[in-house]
């Protein structure tokens, strides 16, 4: 039996480890402390530290971070949360826990991303905030409507699962002054194995996220340790990070700089190895600003060029799926045309920092022939 030591064009997606993630572990472990502690706590300080801003509060995962940021941000029944459809279904679920209602917007094809006027477009009385979704890691401009959002009471709250050490003009994801919330899963630019990250915008935002993350405790376990007991003032839900995935996040961290270099080059090969391709339109996730996430291309012929290269050992897929369009979403959706064109055209191609750029010219060459099979165009422009 042939054992594969490194992933390869098989996998959509891998984590990349740098080395020191397993000791950080073992030694957290050898601790006997495995809930928040101050691990998590050095994560929060490096996290804010980075980003340039003052605070940043960790949680559980990705879609906790959405929840708390919601709640701080006071969004609730009665509320709509404009929220493009092109995105994973964690996004919407986030507004349906607070009991607020997605408000479901199209988006610009070259992005996946929304815009100022798509926005805009969707405020109604009812808008208590806007989700963008920083797809594949590009950042979001929406500094033309910003002072319209904030007169009329409506936050900003950025998905930012893809886009950890993408910038925004000068400033980072998440030092931009929105609510941001961040995903640090197996599979993100930075990984704590499970893990998400809320940067909010003041003080009483932090200290809600916090009482939030810990079942509506107020005060902290060092705190607690010291006192015969402890006071739960609002209501929570046990979202804190271990110190476990902190202490990979933190190992992760030391070596961000090179996880940025590597994804840009990776994505800009493709962009080099797919350029000879007609038919194939290679989503823009502006790489000079970000740390790309995704690598995908729009398509024709797009599930049978899907099939011919799974059957080819290639590791693509969809990223997402329209929710407005899935069941669970139904009383929400409306006609959303380029979200729906793009949603029967788009295609995830293998993008981690194990790759190669020989790995992702057998990619190219496996997709000109998928789409020759498929009876797409694949010839190289002349």
């Amino acid at each position: 039996m042939t054992i594969c030591t490194r992933p390869d064009t098989g996998r959509n997606a891998s984590p990349f480890l740098y080395g020191q993630e397993a000791a950080a572990v073992a030694e957290v472990l050898e601790s006997g402390q495995y809930g928040h502690t101050d691990v998590t706590e050095e994560f929060e300080r490096r996290i804010a530290e980075l980003l340039g801003v003052r605070d940043a509060v960790a949680v559980c995962s990705g879609t906790a971070a959405l929840h708390t940021a919601l709640l701080a941000a006071e969004v609730g029944p009665g509320h709509e949360v404009i929220v493009p459809s092109m995105t994973f279904c964690a996004t919407v679920q986030a507004i349906i826990a607070v009991g607020a209602t997605p408000r479901f917007v199209d988006i610009d094809p070259a992005t996946l991303c929304v815009t100022d006027q798509l926005v805009m477009e969707a405020v109604t009385t009812k808008t208590a905030a806007v989700m963008p979704v920083l797809f594949g890691g590009r950042a979001v401009d929406l500094t033309s409507i910003r002072k319209e959002l904030t007169e009329q009471h409506i936050s900003v709250i950025e998905d930012a699962a893809h886009a950890f050490g993408s910038r925004y003009g000068a400033r980072l994801v998440g030092g931009t002054g929105d609510l941001t919330c961040f995903s640090f899963g197996p599979i993100k630019n930075l990984t704590c194995g499970q893990g998400g990250v809320v940067i909010p915008r003041t003080h009483d935002e932090a200290d809600t996220v916090r009482q939030l993350r810990l079942l509506g405790v107020v005060q902290a376990q060092a705190e607690r340790a010291n006192t015969t007991s402890y006071r739960v003032d609002s209501f929570g839900l046990r979202y804190q990070m271990s110190g476990i995935n902190a202490a990979i996040g933190l190992a992760q961290l030391d070596h961000f700089e090179s996880t940025e270099h590597t994804r840009r080059s990776l994505w800009c090969a493709y962009r080099r190895a797919l350029a000879p391709l007609d038919g194939v339109t290679l989503i823009d996730v502006d790489p000079d600003r970000s740390v790309p996430h995704l690598c995908q291309v729009r398509v024709p012929h797009r599930d049978k060029v899907f099939a011919q290269l799974r059957a080819q050992g290639i590791g693509v897929g969809v990223h997402y799926p329209p929710n407005h369009l899935q069941t669970a979403f139904a009383d929400w959706a409306r006609p959303l045309p380029a979200t729906e064109q793009v949603a029967g055209e788009i295609l995830t191609l293998p993008f981690h920092q194990h790759l190669t750029e020989s790995d992702i010219a057998q990619v190219a060459t496996a997709l000109r022939q998928a789409l020759k099979m498929a009876g797409g165009a694949s010839c190289a422009r002349s």
